[in-house]
């Protein structure tokens, strides 16, 4: 019964160290997008009205 509990306590903490973990990369990578969609955001506003609809374009000299 004792050794049953020892195995018992050893995978919660074994579960504990995997959630920590876990929540850590799901703490970087919610910064990563946060980042990412700012830097969308900032490339939309620069590019904003400057990109034609590809049917207003012109095609390149070689057509």
């Amino acid at each position: 019964m004792e050794e049953r509990l020892k195995e018992i306590e050893m995978a919660i903490a074994n579960l504990e160290r995997i959630v920590e973990e876990l929540n850590t990369e799901t703490i970087r990578q919610s910064r990563v997008i946060e980042r990412l969609e700012r830097e969308n955001k900032e490339i939309k506003e620069t590019i904003g009205g400057n990109v034609k609809p590809l049917s207003e374009e012109t095609p390149p000299p070689h057509y």
